[in-house]
């Protein structure tokens, strides 16, 4: 239907299917309160003036639905919320059709989603989370990504998409980039964009949520003094991989192999109006993977830890190849939760964007219940297997009212990944 500003979806649950997603349910009321959502509405202008079939609350909690439900259409994702929040108390909900939740989406708009997911979504890690630390820094990467969404002449026009020569790709696509957290994979501080935006410019705001302690890891797409400075202004440190084009010159070599050497400005956008910043001190470690076959490749990374008796350099080497746990997060999100669905469902720019903080949303609070079951079961979360935590959040927690309140996270712990 042109106007619904959803794509049509086939599938539907089989027979045994209510009891799961209620699970997923109440999931999502436990990592995001009632209270919560009524500020972000607040703060947006969108609460709930008058009961509707579909008020406001309600439909933000739609939204995250539809993201952990991406294999059903969105009258069956509307019948589990409608159970699940029946089961747990959150009042009664109408149900309504494809036109009324539509209507809903549209009138709820994106920003409530987009502020929900800056208020609620940080990483989780404590003192006792395995494979989140090292030493006393606290490990983060950062990288983008870009989702597909429906071919409607808006999307398109807004969002644009990769072309070639004489093609253009069957989709327009979003851009996004996003930290992530390492063990356990929470992304935060995402930042999405048109396609042509480049990744770069939407780290500028991502690097904003760094704070001190913080150790962030990035691949040479975006090594430049720009992007060092940002990150070192926050209080965290940097350790990014460097393009070969760029000049390190030998200053101090050290015990372990590194260098120390200092970054300077080499583009002229990258100088302040006042002229050339201030070189930046930094450490430098190149180094080549051993016993990888048809991989010769030198690796160069660049880091503002001075000291190699804090950070030596073959660490050094071995954290900057945790950042797979990035590509991994975005598998998850592009791979688990959408499943077969080649692109998005929403048919409109604004719905895009809700949508898209739906689904950043919705891989927050499996994740987040993954940590809590890591922490229970002393694991490191990066152990437990994602898939599973998605099942378990699908189809088991529909008797969570009637099971203790850790029974999903013992599902979990003994489904290691």
């Amino acid at each position: 239907m042109e106007g619904s500003g959803m794509a049509r979806t086939a599938a539907v649950f089989d027979g045994d299917a209510d009891i799961g997603e209620r699970l997923g349910i109440a999931t999502i009321c436990r990592s995001f309160g009632r209270e919560q959502i009524e500020q972000v509405l607040r703060a947006s202008g969108r609460e709930t003036r008058r009961r509707r079939d579909m008020p406001e609350d309600l439909t933000v909690y739609f939204v995250i639905a539809m993201a952990l439900l991406m294999h059903v259409n969105i009258r069956e994702v509307l019948r589990c919320l409608w159970a699940g929040l029946r089961d747990i108390g959150h009042g009664e909900v109408r149900l309504t059709g494809k036109s009324g939740i539509s209507q809903a989406r549209t009138r709820l708009g994106s920003e409530p989603l987009r502020q929900l997911y800056k208020n609620c979504v940080g990483p989780v890690a404590t003192s006792a989370t395995l494979g989140t630390h090292y030493k006393d820094w606290h490990l983060v990467a950062m990288d983008g990504s870009t989702l597909d969404v429906p071919d409607e002449i808006a999307n398109r026009a807004t969002f644009g998409g990769p072309t070639t020569y004489n093609d253009r790709s069957p989709f327009p696509q979003i851009r996004f980039v996003t930290l992530a957290e390492i063990g356990t994979r929470v992304m935060f501080g995402a930042e999405m964009a048109d396609y042509a935006t480049s990744e770069r410019e939407l780290a500028r705001a991502v690097v904003e949520h760094l704070r001190p302690g913080m150790l962030c890891i990035t691949d040479r797409g975006f090594f430049s003094f720009d992007m060092m400075q940002r990150i070192r202004e926050t209080g965290a440190d940097a350790l990014l991989r460097a393009r070969k084009d760029i000049m390190l010159p030998v200053m101090e070599t050290l015990p372990d192999g590194s260098w120390r050497s200092e970054l300077n400005t080499w583009r002229r956008t990258e100088r302040s109006d006042s002229g050339p910043s201030k070189p930046i001190p930094v450490r430098v470690v190149r180094y080549r993977l051993g016993g990888v076959e048809n991989r010769d490749e030198t690796y160069t990374l660049v880091t503002t830890i001075l000291d190699p008796e804090r950070a030596p350099a073959s660490d050094l080497a071995a954290l900057y190849h945790e950042r797979w746990e990035i590509e991994t997060a975005f598998d998850e999100l592009k791979t688990h939760l959408r499943g077969a669905r080649l692109c998005l469902r929403s048919k409109t720019p604004e719905l895009v964007r809700q949508e898209f903080h739906g689904l950043m949303l919705a891989h927050f609070a499996i994740r987040s219940l993954m940590h809590e079951a890591a922490l229970k079961a002393k694991e490191d979360p990066d152990r437990l297997s994602f898939t599973h935590g998605l099942r378990v959040i699908r189809r088991k927690i529909g008797h969570m009212v009637l099971l203790s309140p850790s029974a999903e996270e013992k599902s979990m712990e003994r489904h290691p990944a």
